[in-house]
């Protein structure tokens, strides 16, 4: 059986055990379910680079579902290989992957891009009657499964037809204890926990990017993690995480403990917005926070209030950035070692090889995608080439940020256009000097739906399309 077990420095290494089977989608079987529907304990589903418009189920089965990132360990295959639960069968079981039948930790899932799923309607095991629509990309219950080296991203848990409450849009998970590593949780929505819910479950989170998730309109926010009650399966850990941008209408906008313990070393927290809160509430619960870098600042050791500096818009620390080497020094913690000079750390962390904040510090640092996934930071060097970028947060209500770059001197018009081609507002229509430039734009007196910006200079047009919902 060739079976695969992939662990990155420490954790998981692929190994391939003889005895196996490997199951090709789409050459042994013509999708990724049917593939799940063969398979045995201990195989693997190994699936071909496309997109795939399937909800898929592991059914109780301790398989690998995996894209052939681990084999090419190219960011390009995770973006290539994509689970669009977009069109499901039953719009109550719109997940777009479903572990919930008492999985194990041989459990895998790993190398996708994992969109368009907008939850399932599922009973609330703790509230006996009550229906909850939760987990837009992956719903677990029961289960332990490992999350790795995915992009998680515009999915949605916002639909209460026939239910008391929607959460989770990137990942929801209860009376559970999985291993959510190396991912990019982003632009998921979600009426609480619009990234990640645990309901009385256990989790381990490390080096994932948890950004620019919206909603959170019920039951205290939580825009990148909503937790409740303490759980017996396994403790909640947070660390080496960047955790940026997200935003509530309500309660927090960051991470909210509701009545349970939490541990939070080496990540950074900031950006993270709602009316009321700040990055962490703890509503009743315990939270041992160390070694972060949180806005407005936390009380813990270790812990600091300062801009992170970021080279790129993928949220790479810049060299001199206060966040490297300010991980716990702990040598568990400590950065992988340079090969030609192991004294100092592996790009992409900096530094020394004492641990650095946020995602890219660490024994379990990877760089999970080529595409811009954020704004570029302002500096001081010109743009070299003409761009537009997506707006964030996206979707919005009513504010965003539009961010261009200009590379020489010349005319510019930015416009706003609704989904009939309507013009709605003009942000540029003048001269301008060469340089990155970010706009803010409020759509206070439209009605939800979709919207183009388009940006021309010269012969050069970019249009890229937003999301408005109130």
């Amino acid at each position: 059986m060739k079976r695969i077990f992939l662990f990155v420095s420490a954790l998981l290494l692929l190994t391939i055990s003889a005895g196996s089977t490997v199951i090709n989608i789409p050459g042994s079987q013509a999708t990724i379910q049917a593939g799940i529907n063969a398979a045995v304990n201990g195989d693997t589903v190994l699936v071909e680079p496309g997109t795939y418009f399937e909800n898929i189920n592991f059914r109780g089965k301790n398989i690998v579902v995996t894209s052939r990132y681990y084999l090419t360990l190219d960011p390009a295959t995770i973006n290539g290989t994509v689970i669009n639960g977009s069109t499901p069968v039953d719009p109550d079981t719109a997940s777009c992957v479903i572990i919930a039948h008492y999985e194990d930790s041989t459990t895998v899932l790993q190398g996708f891009t994992i969109t368009g799923g907008t939850g399932t309607r599922w009973d609330d095991e703790h509230a006996v009657g009550n229906r909850y629509r939760e987990g837009g990309g992956v719903l677990i219950q029961y289960s332990k499964p490992i999350i790795q080296y995915n992009i998680i991203r515009n999915n949605q848990a916002i639909n209460i037809t026939g239910a008391v409450g929607a959460g989770g849009g990137g990942i929801r998970m209860g009376d559970s204890n999985p291993t959510v590593i190396n991912n990019i949780i982003m632009q998921n929505q979600g009426r609480y926990g619009p990234g990640i819910v645990l309901n009385y479950s256990g989790g381990t989170f490390k080096n994932n990017i948890i950004m620019l998730n919206t909603g959170g309109q019920n039951y205290g926010g939580g825009g990148a993690f909503w937790i409740l009650s303490t759980s017996p399966v396994g403790p909640r850990i947070i660390e080496n995480n960047t955790i940026i941008n997200n935003t509530t209408t309500s309660g927090c906008g960051g991470i909210l403990c509701n009545g349970t313990i939490i541990t939070i070393r080496n990540n950074i927290i900031r950006g993270n917005a709602s009316t009321n809160s700040g990055q962490i509430d703890p509503v009743g619960g315990t939270v041992t926070a160390t070694y972060n870098n949180i806005q407005g600042g936390f009380t813990g050791t270790g812990n600091i209030n300062l801009e992170p500096v970021y080279a790129d818009s993928n949220y790479i620390l810049a060299q001199g950035s206060p966040g490297i080497d300010q991980g716990d020094s702990s040598t568990v913690y400590n950065d992988l070692a340079d090969l030609v000079n192991p004294s100092l750390a592996r790009y992409p962390s900096r530094g020394d090889l004492r641990n650095d904040m946020g995602a890219y510090g660490g024994p379990l640092t990877k760089i999970l995608t080529n595409l811009l996934i954020g704004i570029p930071p302002i500096g001081s060097e010109l743009p070299v080439e003409f761009g537009l970028y997506q707006n964030y947060p996206n979707p919005f209500n009513p504010n965003t940020k539009i961010t261009f770059d200009l590379p020489l001197n010349d005319h510019v018009t930015l416009k706003v256009y609704d989904a009939a081609g309507r013009e709605v507002s003009i942000l540029v229509n003048e001269f301008r000097q060469a340089g990155r430039y970010v706009l803010d734009l409020n759509l206070t007196q439209f009605s939800s739906g979709i919207y183009f910006y388009r940006l021309i200079s010269g012969n050069i047009s970019i249009t890229k399309k937003m999301i408005l919902i109130k």
